[in-house]
């Protein structure tokens, strides 16, 4: 349950939203896109209220949202090229040559070049990844949302992915947001974090804000790691 939660995510840049498990910081995000309705207060993008919106006028919103699910969330029966291709058969109006010239630039985007037809279940995790991210911006999205993009993978790949998912945010200028409770993908790639704990954003800052200190509970949450307590001490 959320309490009093007021947030802006800043555009053209990545913010994180971080905090334990059940913390509240899945439920904030869902609400955002419009998968939970909120009980009161309202959600806006760009000064448009998205809450007060139609069914039709939502649909018009979310085809600017990109979306990067925890597990991909890729069709199994479709190739990786069939798979970025889907939301722009669904949405874009184009025809099959230029939604295939579309995420075939898409694939190139993420390195993917020359995986266009083969299927989820022959490619790595982080390839899946990756191709979930080529969906994500296959119709030039103004807002990403990315769940969780590094659960599941090793830290090299996990580098990998943060480096592109700052990237691509930078060059299409996007409204990017992070759900994360990664400290290393935190301090690698966020530009803006907001603490959720209990339902209640309890801060807000940067990464180097964070390693300044805060709240208890951020504390303990930031440094509960060994690894986290060095970072902090070389500061």
């Amino acid at each position: 349950m959320l309490k009093g939660v007021s947030a802006r995510f800043e555009p053209g840049k990545v913010n994180f939203v971080i905090g334990r498990s059940g913390s509240g910081k899945s439920v904030m995000t869902k609400c955002t896109v419009g998968l939970i309705e909120p009980d009161r207060g309202s959600v806006h993008f760009d000064g448009r209220n998205f809450t007060a919106m139609s069914g039709k006028e939502r649909k018009a919103v979310r085809q600017e949202i990109g979306m990067l699910f925890q597990g991909s969330a890729l069709f199994d029966s479709m190739t990786v090229l069939e798979n970025v291709m889907f939301p722009l058969r669904m949405f874009s109006g184009a025809s099959e040559e230029e939604n295939r010239a579309r995420a075939e630039e898409c694939l190139r985007r993420v390195q993917l070049e020359g995986a266009e037809d083969r299927y989820p279940a022959e490619v790595s995790g982080g390839m899946q990844k990756r191709v979930g991210i080529a969906r994500a911006i296959a119709m030039n999205p103004k807002y990403l949302f990315c769940d969780e993009p590094n659960s599941g993978l090793d830290p090299q790949t996990a580098i990998v992915i943060d480096d592109l998912i700052q990237d691509i945010t930078s060059e299409f200028g996007m409204t990017t947001v992070v759900v994360s409770h990664d400290m290393n993908s935190v301090m690698q790639a966020s530009d803006s974090i907001h603490f959720v704990h209990e339902g209640r954003i309890l801060w807000h800052g940067n990464r180097d804000g964070l390693l300044a200190g805060g709240p208890a509970e951020l504390e303990d949450f930031v440094f509960a790691s060994e690894l986290m307590k060095r970072v902090r001490g070389r500061g």
